[in-house]
């Protein structure tokens, strides 16, 4: 605090020998501490009409409502059904395609043959999740994490993976040499 000379004045405490001077801090920050804090209770109470629009919660109701509106038309695409998978099954080009990605995406864990390696065999009869066509789509497409197997979904386009489970079940029961253990279920044909 300054004294009537505009000196700043000591304070009377002493500690090892120093002093402090009572140094006010300028109006224009105390002033502006307290329109913070003032903001602060207007913005946290909500109050309308304070700033643009009718406050924080309303415009994020109403945009939620927007949101939701617009979003509820857009359904999730589903996978071929098993007679399309079967149809698939039968086209060469399509099997030429999913032996295509296999070697480049899956040989790295099931061989090339789908003998295994890291991940199961896949020309046996034993079956993790399952042995039919949509099944082996759905594992390709939604992987099993637990196991190791990527999502593959987020990657690869669905006619990708409708290729790649075409290939997969072409070469069942194809008895490559030296093949993986079985794992799994036992299901025959």
């Amino acid at each position: 605090m300054a004294d009537d000379k505009g000196q700043d004045r000591l304070l009377d405490h002493n500690y090892d020998g120093i002093q402090e001077y009572d140094n006010p801090l300028p109006k224009w920050w105390v002033y502006l501490f307290w329109a913070t804090i003032v903001f602060a209770v207007l913005y946290w109470f909500n109050v309308p009409g304070f700033g643009i629009g009718k406050g924080r919660i309303a415009d994020y109701v109403a945009d939620s409502s927007a949101a939701a509106i617009r979003f509820a038309s857009i359904v999730p695409v589903a996978g071929p059904t098993p007679e399309e998978l079967a149809k698939d099954a039968g086209d060469a080009s399509i099997l030429a395609a999913g032996k295509a990605l296999f070697a480049q995406q899956c040989a790295a864990c099931h061989r090339a043959d789908g003998g295994g390696l890291v991940g199961p065999n896949l020309t046996d009869d034993y079956w993790l999740h399952g042995g039919t066509l949509p099944e082996i789509r759905n594992t390709i497409q939604h992987g099993v994490l637990a196991k190791g197997m990527p999502e593959w979904g987020k990657v690869l386009t669905p006619q990708q993976i409708t290729s790649a489970a075409v290939y997969v079940h072409s070469i069942h029961g194809t008895n490559p040499p030296n093949p993986k253990a079985p794992e799994g279920v036992l299901l025959k044909p």
